[in-house]
This record gives structure tokens, C-alpha cells and sequence, in this order.
């Protein structure tokens, strides 16, 4: 018998059959590649004592780690002193040249914070050489040894400072390097960045420059990235790739970075005469600066990834001629599995102007095969700016909605375990794009979205290259191979493997690109813009639209039963992910709750005016925690109190006087020529301290000149009451000396305001200690206790 005819329902349902296969083999291959990609950020395993000694070991450098940050040793602290003897011991035991660098040195750049002024600090640097058998230049390995004063930096940074001692140690147990390395272990970091300062503009082997190497942590865990470099990267970047065994960097992180006000150690090198590199692992940014960084919060993996790194780099730099790393141009990079994939940074508008003459020539020949129209090609770009703009937002409502119920987030980098957060975000872009597409599909056709998709792709990679060059490739490359993938699967048979392998390819592609951005994304920016995550995840989803359609039921142009049940199972998707969003979202409230292993951050300070005796609460928390709620009832400017504090409202609430003295100022000459007066005085702490500042009323003179400790600063006058200032970290017990040039406004005394602060809030009247599930806000201002009074000269 010959078979039955056909009908055309049958003709409908074969075609999602013939298409299955291929559908599944498409997901399986980009399941593959991504999980690829994710274990290649993950960090390595942390190698034991008994690792060679040639090698670097986690475990052996975590015993450093622990002696490093066995408590918060802020400048100038005894803490510190500890530390400091045991870094000079440890180098020296390895037989190098070691010295302590003491100084007074200013902020990096000369920046004016606070002060209104200049920003100085009292540093010892620990410098050590290993001095090379035919050297070209020096290679600089460089962190702070310094905390903050909330926390002992087990992470912050122990973990550069213990990696470099396993480095030298690793160093030294082979044969020399060609180049110099130094060992620079800088102090004051935390406070203005000076110690790196006053090593780059004073110290003898900073004289010619060089390679720097800074690590850096701001976390507990995570991979190391190389997210900084100096100007006119390329031949840093290929030594970087080549020479790192785990080379986890972006040219996009280097653009943010650069355009952020955040600033390290490195930033003090890049105003001198350095070129070189800069890393840092990020995730788990819930402890950064608070009690809670400590080494056991340590992830030993990414200590390890940090070791492996700069061993790496330094032999590599330690045997390269160091004559000319200076390129003339940066380049483009980012991490594949297994390597770095870059090219030079004038390629980047070109490449960004063949991606989108690409996508118009794939416009054009869908309009040619009668796959689309102009009219749905027109709509097809239109319609895809909605999920564009609604999965950022919906990621922002997110996130709104979940700090309204657990507000205490407001004061943490991220939450202390994101990962469920995370989730949410990504499958609300998810739920988002699946949606858009299921409405989409049937009004403008597959073919018309997915070049809608790869038109903002191309456009936005010319965008990126006119601004933000290094990013260009996030959206450049993807767009490019979707093009070519979708000009190859039009030249080919629709029934035949290459279009479905085409596109298989171009959606990998975007994976390797865009999944490791939205994975580093959350913990560099936080929950809080986890709406930049979603953006790049819908852009990762529009990439693989190709891919994604071929899951698509198939109606085949049938009306009824048959096209509803594919429109519902076209749907399903979009619930599940939106269903998952609600979920994990809820879970993560569930899971994350503040606990004495957790505890809510708050923020408090005490300011004590002796001149006058009054005194206050003061806190930066806009929405005070009910703890902090206890202390502060107002909104008070502090600018013309304590104008070492810093400008702006903070919130306030009475406190009674405690008996503490203000820093004493003492006039050592006073001489005048006319209206130009010259003050020589000097302040000195009655108390241990932290910090030192010295404020001029220039409502009764005006700061033409002055110095501090016999360096000269430079006269910044801000608008206030207090406009000329100077902050002295770490000052010493003798006290500071100022002297001021200035021009007088009358015969009136001349009105100084001097401040001190120390940190420790707990012997103070009417203190009530936090409960266990109640901790330390990571800010500089935490716990401060400031006494400050005024002079008439």
C-alpha cells in the first residue's frame, strides 16, 4: 500500500521535528561554551606548604596573612609598628636590601579633600631590592601594609602585602633576574595614598621609573582582574597575556576605571614617571573596610591567583628589556578560555563601522530573499529598544523593592551573599527578553528581530568606540559575527546544517564576550547598578536570538488549536523566568538576613567642641538604622565646627561632654610686614590620634603661602568659613609644624581651628555598646571620636 496523503497540519509539526536535533545540539554546545567561560574566572586551587619552592603557595603566604591582620593597624599605630618590624624581618631574613623610607609626604596628586587645602601624613615605607645581573630598569612590586581603622584588612590589603613576601621569597630561592625588582610595602594608603607618593617623587630607586605591579583586594573573593593600566598599554598587555597564568582583564574595566574617582596606590605611580599594571580581586565587597575582614574571611583561591600572577609577571618583566614599554596606543582585550584576546586600539572605530555596514548588508539581503520587509526590519530595531529599556529598569524596581524591605543594604557594597540577588537580575532580563520575543515573533518575524537585535549591537559598538574605545568590542564583535552568520546562513539551504551551525558559532561568540562581563559586572558595581548587569545580559540574549528561535515552536502559518498551543509553549519560557526571578529574589531575603556573622552596618562619630564644651552624635546613615536612630534626630551642616569633617549635612544628635583635650597650638615666631602676616605655630596632639588638622578662618585672613613639616603645600581656598586647610595623618607625638604666609583683612585676631581624632567610641558617656547582629559601617569617618577648638592669633 502507498502512504496516506499528508495534511497540512502534519507538514506543520514535521518541521519543529527536523529542527529539534539541531535545536538542542545548538543549546548544548552554548551550554558548553559558557560553562567554559565560567571556569575560566574561576580562581584556582591554593597550592600547600609543601608546594616547590620555586612556586608560589597560598598556604604559605596565608601565615602572613594572619600576622599581617591579627588587628586593625591604621597609620601611625603601634599595630602598624608591629607590622612594619615584621615585614623588615621577613625580607631581610631572605638576604635582601631592606630599608624603612620615613617621611612626610603628601597626597597623591596634591589632591584637596576635606581640608580645603593640602593632605599630608607621616609614612615608612618598607623597600626592599633584588638587585638584577644586568639590569635595563627596575620592576616594582607594590601594597600597602597599612588598615583602615575599622577593620584589620585581612583581605585589604594583607593579601597583596603576604603576596609579595611569597613572591621575593620565590624570587630569591632562584637564579636573578636580569632587572631589579623592588619590593615597596607603602604605609598611609588608606588614608591619602602619600606613602606611594612619597615614594614615587622622593625615594633614590624611584628616580628613573620603571614597571609597577600594585595589588590590590577590595573583597574576600573572586578572581583576580587586571583592571587598571598606565597610558599606551600594547606591549604591557601582550606581557600580560603571555606571562600571567591567569590572565583575567578587560580593556572596558581599564575605560571605567579610568573615568571613576577611585584611586589606589598605582594612581600615585601614574603621576610620576611609571608605566605597569594593576590588580585586584573584588567579589564579596559586603566586608571591604569593616571588623569582618579578616583572614579567615580569605577565599586562599584568589590569594593564590594573585601569587601565580605576579610571580609570573615579575620573572617576566625581571628578564625583559625594560628600555621602551611604552606603545603608541592602548590596546583592546578581554579573557577567552585559556588566553587574552587582543588587538591594537585603532582598529576599534574601523572594526566598529565594517560591524554595522555588516548588519545593513544582512538587512538588505533578508529584504532581497523576501525573509522581511523594510516595514518589519523598521520595526524590528524599534521593538527591540523595549527590552533594552524595561529589563534595566525592571532590574532597578528590583532592587528598589527589595532595599525597602531589608533597608540596612543601603551601607554595603553588595549584599554578604549576592549570589541569589544575582540570579533574580539575570533571570528578570531573562523573563524580560523572553517575553518581548514571544509577543514579537508573530507580528514582525524572526528574521526582522534578530537584525533589530544585531542593529543596536553595531550601533552601539560605534558609540562605544567614539567614547569609550576600549569597550567597543562588547558589542562590536558580537554584532560582526552575527552578521556574518546570518549572510552565511542566507547563502546556504534553509534545510541544510551550515545556517544552524552558523549561527550556533555567532551566539558563542557573544557568550565569550558578554557572559564573563555580566559575571564581573555585579561585584564591581554592586546590586545597587545591577541594572548595568541586566542591560549587558539582554544584549547577550539579543545575540543569541538566532539560537533561541530555533526552541521556538513552529505553528506553521495554521490558525486555532494548533497555533495556540505553540503560542502557550512559546510563553512558558518567559513565566518560568519571571516565576524564577520572584523566587530567587525571596530567597535571597530568606537566606541573606543580618545575623552577628552579618551584621546590619552602621555609622557613628563623636565630635567634641572644648572650647565651647558642646558636643554631638553625628552619623552619615540618610535613613539612620534603629541602632544608629538611638543617637541622631536631626540634619546639621558640619562645616563650621569641624571643617576637618568634610562639607555637607550630616545627621546629629546631642551627646554629653566628655573630658578630653583639644590638640594644643603653640606660636613659635609671628612676623609682619605690612598687611602680610607670617605665622610659625606648631600642633601637637594631647592624645593618641589618628589625624591632625589645622583650619584658617579666611574670613580673617586670606593664605597666600604655606608649609607643613618644611614641605611646601598648595593653597587651595575653598567657599566657607574655614577655607584653607591642611589634614596631617599619622602625625607625630612632638606634634606638627605649620607656618602660614598671610594677608591680613584687619586688626583683628587672626582665628585658627585645630582638630584631632582618634578612633573608639566605647569609653565615652552615654556610649551603648552595638548588639552582636549590629556592626561597623567600612568608612574612614566609623568610630572616629574628634575634639577640636579655635585660636584667635
Amino acid at each position: 500500500m502507498g502512504a496516506p496523503p499528508t495534511r497540512p497540519a502534519d507538514r506543520a509539526l514535521a518541521k519543529p521535528r527536523r529542527r529539534l536535533p539541531a535545536a538542542v545540539a545548538a543549546l548544548v554546545a552554548l551550554l558548553a561554551v559558557g560553562a567554559g567561560v565560567l571556569l575560566d574566572l574561576s580562581t584556582p586551587a591554593p597550592r600547600p606548604v609543601s608546594a616547590p619552592a620555586d612556586e608560589f603557595s597560598a598556604a604559605r603566604a596565608y601565615r602572613n596573612v594572619e600576622v599581617i591582620a591579627a588587628r586593625p593597624h591604621v597609620a601611625g599605630s603601634e599595630a602598624n609598628d608591629r607590622v612594619r618590624e615584621h615585614l623588615v624581618g621577613t625580607l631581610r631574613g631572605l638576604g635582601l636590601e631592606t630599608q624603612v623610607q620615613d617621611a612626610v609626604a603628601p597626597e597623591a596628586g596634591q589632591l584637596s579633600g576635606a581640608a580645603g587645602g593640602a593632605t599630608l601624613a607621616r609614612v615608612r615605607n618598607v623597600v626592599a631590592r633584588l638587585p638584577g645581573t644586568d639590569p635595563t630598569g627596575r620592576v616594582f612590586l607594590v601594597s600597602h601594609y597599612d588598615s583602615v581603622q575599622t577593620g584589620p584588612g585581612g583581605n585589604d590589603d594583607a593579601a597583596g602585602t603576604a603576596t609579595i613576601l611569597e613572591v621575593a621569597r620565590a624570587l630569591t630561592t632562584g637564579p636573578r633576574p636580569r632587572n631589579d625588582v623592588v619590593f615597596v610595602l607603602t604605609d598611609a594608603e588608606e588614608a591619602c595614598l602619600c606613602g606611594a607618593a612619597g615614594f614615587a617623587a622622593d625615594h633614590p630607586l624611584a628616580a628613573d621609573g620603571g614597571v609597577v605591579l600594585n595589588l590590590e583586594a577590595r573583597g574576600s573573593t573572586g578572581p583576580v582582574i587586571m583592571f587598571e593600566t598606565s597610558r599606551n598599554n600594547a606591549k604591557l598587555v601582550d606581557v600580560f597575556g603571555r606571562a600571567a597564568p591567569h590572565p583575567v582583564g578587560t580593556s572596558f574595566a581599564v575605560e571605567i576605571y579610568r573615568a571613576l574617582p577611585n584611586d589606589t596606590d598605582f594612581t600615585a605611580f601614574l603621576d610620576q614617571r611609571f608605566v605597569g599594571l594593576n590588580s585586584a580581586y573584588i567579589d564579596g565587597g559586603a566586608i571591604y573596610h569593616t571588623p569582618l575582614d579578616v583572614p579567615a574571611r580569605m577565599d586562599r583561591g584568589s590569594l593564590q591567583m594573585h601569587g601565580d600572577n605576579a610571580l609570573g609577571l615579575a620573572r617576566e618583566f625581571g628578564r625583559t628589556d625594560l628600555g621602551d614599554l611604552r606603545a603608541g596606543h592602548d590596546d583592546t582585550y578581554f579573557p577567552v578560555p585559556g588566553g587574552l584576546v587582543r588587538y591594537p586600539g585603532w582598529l576599534t572605530l574601523p572594526l566598529a563601522v565594517v560591524a554595522l555596514l555588516a548588519v545593513g548588508a544582512l538587512g538588505w539581503l533578508l529584504r532581497r530573499r523576501g525573509r522581511a520587509t523594510a516595514g518589519t526590519l523598521a520595526a524590528g530595531a524599534a521593538l527591540t529598544l523595549v527590552p533594552l529599556v524595561v529589563a534595566p529598569l525592571g532590574a532597578w524596581l528590583l532592587w528598589t523593592a527589595i532595599t525597602t524591605v531589608r533597608p540596612g543594604y543601603a551601607e554595603l557594597l553588595d549584599p554578604y551573599r549576592p549570589v541569589w540577588y544575582r540570579l533574580a537580575v539575570v533571570a528578570l532580563a531573562a523573563a524580560v527578553l523572553l517575553c518581548w520575543y514571544a509577543l514579537s515573533r508573530r507580528r514582525v518575524g524572526p528574521a526582522a528581530l534578530a537584525f533589530g537585535g544585531l542593529t543596536w549591537l553595531a550601533l552601539f559598538g560605534v558609540l562605544l568606540a567614539v567614547l569609550v574605545p576600549g569597550g567597543a568590542y562588547l558589542t562590536t564583535v558580537p554584532a560582526l559575527a552575527g552578521a556574518v552568520a546570518g549572510l552565511t546562513a542566507l547563502a546556504t539551504r534553509r534545510d541544510g546544517p551550515w545556517p544552524v551551525v552558523a549561527v550556533t558559532l555567532a551566539a558563542a561568540v557573544a557568550v565569550v564576550i558578554l557572559l564573563p562581563t555580566v559575571v564581573l559586572l555585579f561585584p564591581a558595581l554592586g546590586m545597587g547598578m545591577g541594572a548595568v548587569a541586566a542591560l549587558v545580559a539582554v544584549l547577550l540574549g539579543l545575540a543569541a536570538l538566532p539560537v533561541v528561535d530555533l526552541l521556538h515552536p513552529q505553528a506553521g502559518g495554521q490558525r486555532g488549536l494548533l497555533a495556540l498551543r505553540a503560542r502557550r509553549l512559546g510563553a512558558l519560557p518567559a513565566t518560568a523566568a519571571a516565576l524564577a526571578a520572584v523566587v530567587l529574589a525571596g530567597v535571597g531575603l530568606a537566606v541573606d538576613r543580618f545575623d552577628a556573622d552579618h551584621p546590619v552596618p552602621t555609622h557613628l562619630m563623636y565630635a567634641l567642641d572644648a572650647g565651647t564644651g558642646k558636643a554631638a552624635w553625628l552619623s552619615h546613615e540618610e535613613a539612620p538604622q534603629p541602632w544608629t536612630d538611638g543617637y541622631v534626630d536631626r540634619s546639621v551642616s558640619v562645616a563650621d565646627d569641624f571643617p576637618g569633617l568634610g562639607d555637607g549635612e550630616l545627621r546629629a544628635g546631642p551627646a554629653q561632654a566628655a573630658s578630653l583635650p583639644a590638640p594644643k597650638l603653640e606660636t613659635l615666631a609671628d612676623t609682619r610686614a605690612g598687611d602680610q602676616r607670617t605665622l610659625r605655630v606648631r600642633v601637637t596632639p594631647q592624645r593618641p590620634v589618628r589625624l591632625l588638622t589645622l583650619h584658617v578662618d579666611t574670613t580673617t585672613a586670606t593664605v597666600r603661602a604655606a608649609s607643613v613639616a618644611g614641605r611646601e603645600v598648595p593653597v587651595k581656598a575653598r567657599e566657607g568659613r574655614w577655607g584653607f586647610g591642611i589634614v596631617f595623618h599619622a602625625p607625630p607625638p612632638e606634634g606638627v609644624e605649620v607656618t602660614l604666609t598671610l594677608a591680613t583683612t584687619g586688626d583683628g585676631p587672626v582665628n585658627l581651628r585645630a582638630m584631632d581624632a582618634s578612633d573608639g567610641l566605647s569609653a565615652l558617656p552615654g556610649f551603648r555598646a552595638r548588639p552582636a547582629d549590629v556592626g561597623v559601617v567600612g568608612s574612614h569617618s566609623s568610630e572616629m571620636l574628634a575634639v577640636a577648638r579655635t585660636y584667635p592669633l
